[in-house]
């Protein structure tokens, strides 16, 4: 495969699990097309956790639809286990799909208020002929435990009777029940109590060791993102605009945007001061983005050549990749 600029932070094809290229989502609006994912790339190796972390309305969760073909992408290619799923149509779309599932931000919504916990993560071994109604059964039990839920207790019950926490453990042991080797998380503690947030990033963790599984991370929260992931993927306006690994995204963060992110993570410590990083303006509207790049209208070094020439990702330590013209020392 040919590498381009904006592919220079991916890994080689033959390590990859999942591996997105040049990917491109639009939506039709009043004033025109909104590209909300444009030409991003991104790649997991095998029991790797990659985060995407960013702002409301950078396209966090856009790109996670695409990839999983929920929402039609306008180009690009998405290759799971060497299988490009954007050139996939009926059938065999549908018998790649077992092999990367998801679980969405708003757990309650997501589960048919009418069937049974038992019947939810029961329904997609049914749909796929899996096992005997013996070995099904078997298999629901060991799933709901393994979230932490008793089946008997739980197993008879609908989805309404139970909390945002205890949905989205639902949803965890729904989604692996047909043993995925990818599952795309979309922002599945945002709408959690702190203390619920950390059970359930608890449990995908567990989940994650227990059934060898590769993870894609959607969030805002930068904390969250340090403590669940290997790799981390800055997102501002449709556009990656920095790669690292949470430590170095942390102490280290080479894009101007990256920094303001970081600097408004609360320290929970009253002796730390730190210094906050203030953004001017708002975000510019995504049906007509700036020219060059798409943070110089907030950016405190943007200079005459970011108006001019759009920034590609480029490494500037050794796993850190940024596209800024003037990136941070």
């Amino acid at each position: 495969m040919n590498m381009t600029m904006s592919d220079v932070h991916l890994r080689p094809s033959s390590e990859t699990i999942l591996r997105v290229e040049n990917l491109i989502v639009e939506y039709p609006s009043r004033a025109g097309r909104v590209r909300a994912v444009s030409d991003v790339s991104l790649d997991i190796v095998a029991g790797e956790t990659v985060a995407v972390v960013g702002e409301s309305g950078c396209g966090k969760s856009t790109l996670a639809k695409g990839i999983m073909r929920l929402i039609p992408s306008v180009s690009g290619r998405v290759f799971l286990n060497g299988t490009d799923l954007a050139s996939l149509e009926g059938e065999a779309l549908r018998c790649a799909r077992p092999n990367i599932q998801m679980i969405f931000q708003d757990s309650i919504s997501s589960l048919d208020p009418h069937l049974r916990v038992r019947e939810l993560v029961e329904q997609p071994l049914k749909v796929w002929g899996r096992g005997t109604d013996e070995e099904r059964r078997t298999k629901v039990e060991e799933l709901l435990r393994s979230v932490n839920l008793d089946p008997a207790v739980v197993g008879d019950r609908k989805p309404t009777e139970f909390s945002g926490g205890q949905c989205q453990r639902i949803s965890i042991a729904r989604a692996l029940s047909i043993e995925p080797q990818v599952l795309v998380c979309d922002e599945p503690v945002s709408s959690l109590d702190v203390s619920i947030q950390a059970q359930i990033l608890n449990i995908i963790r567990a989940m994650k060791k227990r059934y060898g599984l590769s993870l894609l991370f959607i969030s805002h929260d930068l904390s969250v993102v340090r403590a669940i992931s290997d790799r981390v993927y800055v997102m501002y306006l449709g556009k990656v605009c920095e790669v690292s690994d949470p430590h170095r995204l942390a102490t280290s963060p080479a894009h101007h945007y990256t920094h303001a992110l970081v600097s408004a993570v609360p320290i929970p410590d009253p002796a730390v001061r730190r210094r906050r990083a203030m953004l001017e303006g708002e975000p510019p509207s995504p049906t007509n983005p700036p020219s060059g790049c798409r943070f110089r209208t907030r950016c405190p070094a943007a200079t005459e050549k970011c108006a001019a020439e759009e920034p590609q990702l480029r490494e500037v330590a050794e796993g850190q990749f940024v596209a800024c013209h003037h990136p941070r020392n």
